[in-house]
């Protein structure tokens, strides 16, 4: 079952034939919202509202462990993330695509391990970040979708909710980053203590700080206005990913 998690500007999945909605318990606590359970284009999906349906939850505040925790307790097999980041690189503008290969994680006291307590000390491989095949797979349906993709880039993960400084950005630019945003992490290290392959399909909102047409100050409401957009876009490429899915298991 293909676990869908959406952030900000896709709290639902429009395309998504619900079946029913379950409130998962966890051993972490709650997590985000229910998980809604249905099917896209025949493939079964669970999807989950990474700030909850209302947008409620502020990025440093989401319950990462529960979140991941329910998906893989609900028998999800991988996880397609949406990000909403800011562009660093230059060609990277408001309303680009992009699939990350790499992370920098700039948080600072979220609860990012399962391994803690009573659990033995477990160090877990984490030099490629993101699942390759999810990778591919989301680029290959991105380009049977007509939609243009970036294919690699390192996301940088802030602590929120406040945007970051001219200065921050710069020091990020330097560390080798291409997108910034507050969700990554730890997120994709749990999906990865989880042994659940995790890949990001990120939807640039804006220019970062300091950069083009945030120079000066970023615009909440050009924000939206892009997301909305491209957020469309997003839906188009997670369809043909998950119908690419179907065909592949049928040729199976």
């Amino acid at each position: 079952m293909h676990a869908i998690i959406g952030g900000s500007g896709l709290a639902k999945l429009a395309d998504l034939k619900l079946e029913r909605r379950e409130v998962v318990r966890t051993p972490y606590g709650d997590p985000s919202c229910a998980l809604s359970f249905g099917a896209i284009d025949g493939a079964e999906v669970v999807f989950l509202a990474r700030h909850g349906y209302g947008h409620t939850i502020a990025p440093h505040q989401i319950n990462y462990r529960a979140n991941l925790w329910a998906l893989h307790h609900v028998g999800a097999t991988e996880v397609v993330a949406i990000a909403t980041v800011g562009g660093i690189r230059a060609d990277f503008g408001p309303g680009a695509l992009v699939v990350p290969d790499q992370i920098v994680d700039y948080t600072h006291g979220r609860k990012g391990t399962f391994f803690e307590g009573d659990a033995p000390v477990t160090h877990v491989d984490f030099t490629e970040p993101y699942a390759e095949p999810i990778r591919a797979r989301l680029l290959a349906a991105a380009a049977a979708a007509g939609e243009p993709v970036a294919a690699g880039a390192c996301y940088g993960c802030t602590q929120g909710p406040r945007l970051e400084t001219a200065a921050e950005i710069r020091r990020m630019e330097r560390d080798g980053c291409d997108l910034v945003g507050m969700t990554g992490m730890p997120e994709a290290a749990l999906a990865r203590e989880l042994s659940l392959p995790y890949g990001v399909l990120a939807v640039v909102a804006n220019h970062a700080a300091g950069l083009g047409d945030s120079r000066r100050a970023i615009s909440m409401a050009a924000m939206g206005v892009v997301m909305e957009a491209a957020m469309v876009r997003a839906r188009r490429v997670l369809a043909a990913y998950l119908r690419a899915s179907i065909a592949a298991g049928a040729a199976r």
